[in-house]
């Protein structure tokens, strides 16, 4: 028998929409697209300055995203190094070497498997990167 539940993690920002942070399904976990939102609605690698020129930085908002799935992850039982497959979508593929490098802080060649795409916009204009992710964390067996 599968075993699949959809869940809401605690502390983190709220999905901008009717879904979950996360689906388990049977021995897999199915992180929805994840971004640098903070729980208050603020974003990591934001910066505004007193005349509202606003300044991205996608090392800092790849760095967060990253870690927000790892929280979402930690939530379902699993962590980053139970990841198998990650798809990245770049609003602009001349960040690929800045998110290509925070990346590789967290992940190497005997990780996930990965997509990258670039896409025409994202959720927020101060978004320049999203990704989902699927992990795979067997469910405890009754022996």
């Amino acid at each position: 028998m599968t075993t699949v539940h959809s869940q809401i993690v605690e502390g983190k920002a709220r999905p901008r929409g009717r879904f979950p942070h996360y689906r388990r399904a049977g021995d897999f976990i199915y992180v929805s697209g994840t971004s640098s939102r903070r729980p208050d609605n603020s974003f990591e690698g934001v910066e505004v300055d007193a005349l509202g020129t606003t300044a991205l930085d996608i090392r800092a908002q790849t760095r967060a995203v990253i870690r927000n799935i790892g929280d979402v992850l930690q939530a379902a039982g699993a962590s980053l190094a139970d990841v198998v497959e990650v798809c990245a979508y770049l609003v602009n593929m001349n960040d690929f070497g800045g998110y290509n490098a925070v990346y590789g802080e967290f992940f190497d060649e005997g990780g996930p498997a990965r997509t990258t795409v670039a896409v025409h916009q994202l959720p927020h204009p101060h978004l320049l990167i999203e990704i989902k992710a699927v992990a795979y964390k067997p469910l405890a067996r009754d022996a």
